[in-house]
């Protein structure tokens, strides 16, 4: 039984597939950049 382990970034973000700086609050999943760009279609809003 050889297996390897894996390290590192397994999933990237679902819409542009970068391993960086992902928000996977909520099952999101996405980058910080593709959050800022959809978070008002999602339902996101800010207050102050």
């Amino acid at each position: 039984m050889n297996r390897t382990k894996d390290f590192g970034r397994k999933k990237g973000c679902l819409r542009c597939g970068r391993k960086r700086g992902i928000v996977r609050r909520y099952g999101l999943h996405l980058c910080r950049q593709c959050f800022r760009e959809i978070a008002y279609e999602l339902g996101f809003r800010k207050y102050s």
